[in-house]
């Protein structure tokens, strides 16, 4: 099908099924182009790969691509979401149990790594797994054998595991969240799948895909994008990758009117990154990270110290103690400029705070220190991040 129809002239540039398509990954750029040919000389082989790369970049199927082209192609895949599977069913579901391993077991269950037995096994998300579980992992990888969940008889497998996550394990590995051997056992060939913003060259090819791919699933008729779509999405920076791509070209089906997806049926998103998630599972380093995102909130709300204090809660000497312990606060841009440096309130404020200077050690950390009152409101609006020993106030 065409790619692009320009303002005024002719169609332009069609699509070369078997030019731009390998192992059902389609571009041909170069960063691209590296990881189809690492594909072609890994998949042959039993290694273990680790696939990296940000959310939804296609992990899923240069995994699907490395078993295709095995020797062990007509055996099972199985794929496993770790971070979809809560950490108490995780290992029943990977290794399996027996009748009577835990209270609700009725009979036994075969885990996915049997399942897998002389095929794959996609580990998806991997990062998310803990500790203990990672031992039993690392085990499997050293041994090629398991104990299903209350067995007494230890099973061994013909595997190849392949593993993706989204998470820098080496920085988990750093913090203590992953073990050091089970990330160089999975780091035997490493594929690291490169965001779509350094592959622009193939988001013509990418968008002209996904157009006759939801025109034939919405029973539409599409030729193609004009050429001032395909130029936003070529600049759009796609903080969500693919997925994001291919989810705007959907929505651009679905909108357009005419047989040509105009710029005006192109809905694009924020092009801000967020963090879902707090940056690390260490609770010290999670607390401080609520810390910062609740006063760093409170002071774009209000230039005025006072009232960003008011607005979490706390006193503005609690505030000041805060923002000493963050230095980078002290940066944070203001959602207007004005200084109130030499007005009666400023002078009223600095007045207060000298006579709070001249209290009991006892009463100065009282306001100072991270309060009762203080950790209450960072439950209140941080409550899904915190750890259960913070969110009972311990």
């Amino acid at each position: 099908m065409e790619i692009v129809k320009a303002g005024c002239g002719p169609l332009t540039r069609k699509v070369d099924d078997r030019e731009n398509h390998r192992h059902g990954i389609v571009g041909r750029s170069a960063p691209i182009v590296a990881v189809m040919n690492r594909i072609d000389r890994v998949a042959t082989t039993k290694s273990t790969v680790l696939i990296t790369g940000e959310t939804g970049t296609g992990k899923e199927l240069v995994a699907r691509a490395l078993h295709d082209r095995s020797a062990q192609h007509d055996r099972p895949f199985i794929k496993v979401n770790c971070a979809a599977i809560p950490d108490t069913l995780l290992e029943s579901e990977l290794f399996g149990h027996v009748r009577g391993a835990f209270t609700g077991a009725a009979s036994a269950r075969r885990g996915k790594f049997a399942l897998a037995n002389h095929g794959s096994i996609f580990l998806d998300e991997i990062g998310t797994m803990n500790l203990p579980l990672q031992a039993k992992l690392l085990r499997v990888l050293q041994e090629r054998e398991f104990e299903p969940l209350g067995a007494e008889r230890t099973e061994r497998v013909d595997i190849r595991v392949i593993a993706a996550t989204s998470r820098d394990l080496l920085q988990m590995v750093d913090d203590g969240l992953f073990l050091q051997d089970l990330y160089y056992r999975l780091d035997v060939v490493p594929i690291e799948l490169p965001p779509l913003r350094d592959r622009r060259d193939d988001i013509p090819l990418l968008a002209a895909h996904f157009v006759e791919k939801h025109a034939q699933r919405s029973g539409k008729s599409v030729a193609g994008l004009h050429e001032q779509a395909m130029a936003r999405l070529v600049h759009h920076p796609w903080p969500g990758n693919i997925r994001e791509l291919e989810n705007a070209i959907e929505r651009a089906v679905v909108l357009s009117t005419g047989p040509w997806i105009t710029s005006d049926a192109i809905v694009l998103g924020s092009t801000r990154l967020r963090s879902a998630t707090a940056p690390s599972l260490n609770r010290r380093q999670h607390v401080q990270w609520i810390e910062r995102e609740t006063i760093r909130r409170a002071l774009e709300m209000s230039d005025v110290k006072r009232q960003a204090a008011r607005a979490i809660g706390t006193t503005p000497r609690a505030l000041a103690y805060y923002m000493n312990k963050y230095p980078t606060l002290n940066e944070q841009p203001r959602c207007n400029r004005r200084s109130l440096e030499g007005s009666g309130a400023s002078h009223r404020v600095r007045a207060r705070d000298d006579r709070s200077a001249d209290m009991s050690p006892s009463n100065r950390r009282s306001v100072m220190g991270p309060s009762k009152r203080m950790r209450r409101i960072l439950r209140e609006q941080w409550g899904h991040f915190l750890p259960t020993t913070l969110k009972r106030g311990r």
